[in-house]
């Protein structure tokens, strides 16, 4: 290899370590432990997304790097510009001790072209509180990082024309939408990194269950196991240190009820999957749960040649006719291609209380759906805890993987799945569970699995021989 190369790679690999050494960011995610999770978010092109993570999962370390990235026009998966955004604290202190901190070390300084304070020296702006800094773009001009509050209050957040806002744990309700309004002209973002410890609030139902079904939201979950820097060794003493009711928060970055989630197995990136075209051979059945004033769900299911299970399709409406119902099921197992028998009809699953009628009908809604061409079949499964156990092992089997895959476009079966909660007495709590119902009468009606068996050469001789007697061909 010529001599002036060997020395211009050299003279490269001694720059990138000292930068390593002086600025973090040129280390973030470099070399043999990648945060897998984090890389994630900064990929993720969505609008409003948010990081749950327990303390020291890397949440707040993304948050950070993303608004560097941003400021600096140094962003691996996006176009660059110079931009004006906030980082969002929910007081001074907390934003020194955290936020601040934490886009100091990864802010390079040859970068930085000036520092604003509220209080304290800039040349030592680690220890005071700072209103902006002033930083340099490879976009070309100037970018403007600015710090601001919760404790400030809702109008000390108008006026401004924003490309980002950041918050470093959840805000109140009014300032997340005044925020909103900040970054609506320039077509810009909001993302959150918090650990969910209030319980089920605003964050709970417009993020994480994205009650609205906003396209632009996205969340993730980031757990200790995430983070490659942390060891086992330091997992297992943090675990045994915190009280059981607060591992699911402080560890997971689980929204947590008094009694838990039911199906706290539910990881979102691992069971939610982009609907693909679904083999004929694996189309299996409809499972309905019939509702009138409540909503009807109805699920398409299809079982792999390993016995993986996957909903690809749903309807769920309320207030509607068995005749509707009908129509809009048949108009789903049109664009499927689902199968039917001999006669032209669907088979499905539905719940044993569709056998009963009432004063309104003369009916059934069994014999309503049959009049529809959709032969249900009501016998039907309906022990909750044996379904609950079942649901649970397609969602982790006794090896960690998963067994259930639900296609994206599924959004009130994922929806029910992340807002099902335990109860008093050890019951789940009895509310908008009609997707749920149906995926159990489903799984209910699948063998068990059974674990494959190694068996030895005396096992084996022991069958031949046992064999061997019931044919009555017995060999010595």
């Amino acid at each position: 290899m010529d001599l002036d190369i060997v020395r211009k790679i050299l003279k490269l690999e001694r720059e990138i370590s000292l930068r390593a050494s002086t600025c973090k960011l040129y280390g973030y995610n470099k070399g043999s432990k990648v945060h897998k999770k984090q890389i994630l978010f900064h990929k993720c092109k969505k609008r409003n997304r948010w990081v749950f993570g327990g303390n020291r999962s890397g949440k707040t370390e993304c948050g950070a790097v993303e608004v560097v990235y941003l400021a600096c026009g140094k962003h691996p998966y996006k176009k660059n510009k110079v931009t004006e955004g906030w980082v969002v604290s929910l007081s001074r202190q907390v934003q020194r001790d955290v936020a601040q901190r934490k886009i100091l070390e990864y802010l390079p300084a040859s970068y930085i072209q000036n520092i604003v304070m509220v209080s304290g020296e800039k040349n030592s702006a680690e220890n005071g509180i700072i209103d902006f800094i002033l930083v340099r773009s490879d976009a070309g001009g100037i970018s403007r990082i600015g710090f601001k509050s919760c404790d400030q209050g809702r109008d000390k957040f108008q006026g401004a024309s924003l490309d980002y806002v950041w918050f470093d744990e959840e805000p109140p309700f009014d300032i997340f939408m005044e925020c909103k309004m900040r970054v609506l002209d320039k077509c810009g973002e909001i993302f959150g990194t918090m650990t969910p410890l209030k319980g089920l609030t605003w964050v709970y139902n417009t993020i994480y269950l994205n009650d609205k079904s906003d396209e632009e939201v996205w969340c993730e979950t980031m757990e200790w196991a995430d983070n490659p820097y942390l060891s086992k060794k330091e997992i297992e003493s943090m675990t045994k240190t915190l009280p059981a009711e607060e591992i699911e928060s402080r560890r997971f970055g689980k929204f947590m009820q008094n009694g838990g989630m039911v199906y706290s197995e539910f990881d979102q990136q691992v069971h939610v999957i982009e609907p693909f075209a679904i083999p004929p051979d694996w189309q299996d059945m409809i499972s309905i749960d019939p509702g009138l004033h409540n909503p009807l769900s109805a699920h398409f299911y299809a079982v792999d040649f390993d016995g993986n299970v996957y909903v690809v399709a749903e309807h769920y409406e309320a207030g509607k006719t068995v005749e509707h119902h009908s129509r809009c099921i048949k108009e789903i197992a049109k664009s499927l291609g689902w199968k039917t028998d001999s006669r032209g009809f669907l088979h499905a699953l539905i719940d044993s209380a569709a056998n009963q009628r009432t004063l309104a009908s003369e009916k059934n809604v069994v014999e309503l759906f049959y009049e529809n061409q959709i032969l249900v079949n009501a016998k039907v499964n309906k022990d909750l805890f044996a379904g609950i156990s079942v649901v649970k092992s397609y969602l982790k089997t006794a090896d960690g993987t998963a067994r259930l895959y639900i296609f994206k476009n599924c959004v009130n079966l994922i929806r029910e799945i992340k807002s099902y909660w335990w109860g008093d007495g050890d019951v789940p709590i009895k509310k908008d569970d009609h997707s749920l119902d149906e995926l159990r009468y489903y799984l209910m009606t699948k063998p068990i699995k059974q674990p494959k068996v190694t068996k030895n050469e005396i096992q084996k001789d022991k069958e031949k021989m046992a064999r061997a007697l019931k044919t009555k061909r017995v060999f010595f």
